[in-house]
């Protein structure tokens, strides 16, 4: 999902969650020593810092050096808040470190995710808690959705799958928490966006970076880049149609190490 626009639009993209409820109501309370892993341009470590307090500890961890860069900046005056450039499947970072540990919207783009789930288990500290925030069906819930438009979105989806994109992540992370040997395994449903009539103008420009992101994908599913380009067309017209619901959904999923 890389583009010239990327960083921007997921810092938009955090600022457009009430992610803050969404913490407390998975454990996330002052004093605690976190991991935000995939922490992008710091955003939602930022607010993990102020939740903590000053007698907590935040650090933000990414694999993409300049979102690090981005997030030490806009968070140089925090010193309870440290970012770090490393890999969530190997953070190496010490065991049993964190008493929360949260990743959003990284479990997506890992065909090998257990390993990444094995890694935030292992550096959270026995009772404390692991929350993997992800998306399911994104793209997917629109009304009216044109046939054809439909069967296009589709294409795209099954060809990021043998990728190893997974867009219904989120309906899964129940049953492998468990498998993972996580206790109190519960999920919640928050929405990603809920658009009742023409989507607002943020909303577009994300759905436009991700097409802009997705070209080398969508040209080969469509035989050309004029196809693909009518197909995003015709996708953005639908999410500004007044008279459309558009919408797509989050699951949160929380265990607590043993």
């Amino acid at each position: 999902m890389e583009s010239a626009d990327e960083s921007r639009r997921l810092w938009e993209q955090e600022q457009s969650q009430d992610t803050r409820a969404v913490l407390r109501r998975t454990g996330l309370k002052p004093g605690d020593r976190v991991l935000d892993a995939g922490c992008g341009p710091g955003g939602i470590a930022e607010l993990m810092a102020e939740l903590v307090g000053e007698g907590g500890h935040v650090t933000g961890l990414d694999s993409h050096e300049g979102r690090v860069a981005e997030a030490r900046a806009r968070n140089a005056h925090r010193a309870h808040l440290t970012f770090l450039q490393a890999d969530v499947r190997a953070t190496g970072l010490p065991p049993d470190a964190f008493d929360y540990t949260w990743s959003q919207y990284v479990f997506e783009y890992l065909p090998d995710r257990h390993v990444a789930l094995a890694e935030l288990i292992r550096v959270t500290r026995p009772g404390g808690r692991v929350v993997v925030s992800d998306i399911d069906g994104l793209g997917l819930q629109n009304w009216p959705f044109p046939e054809h438009l439909r069967a296009g979105t589709q294409r795209v989806v099954d060809a990021l799958a043998a990728r190893g994109f997974d867009l219904h992540v989120g309906r899964k992370l129940f049953s492998e928490f468990r498998r993972a040997g996580l206790s109190d395994v519960h999920v919640h449903l928050m929405p990603f966006y809920l658009s009742p009539g023409a989507a607002e103008a943020r909303l577009v420009r994300d759905w436009k970076t991700r097409f802009e992101a997705l070209a080398p994908v969508g040209v080969a599913v469509f035989g050309g880049l004029e196809a693909y380009q009518s197909h995003c067309d015709e996708f953005l017209a639908m999410l500004e149609d007044p008279e459309g619901l558009k919408y797509a959904v989050t699951l949160v999923t929380e265990g607590t190490k043993p």
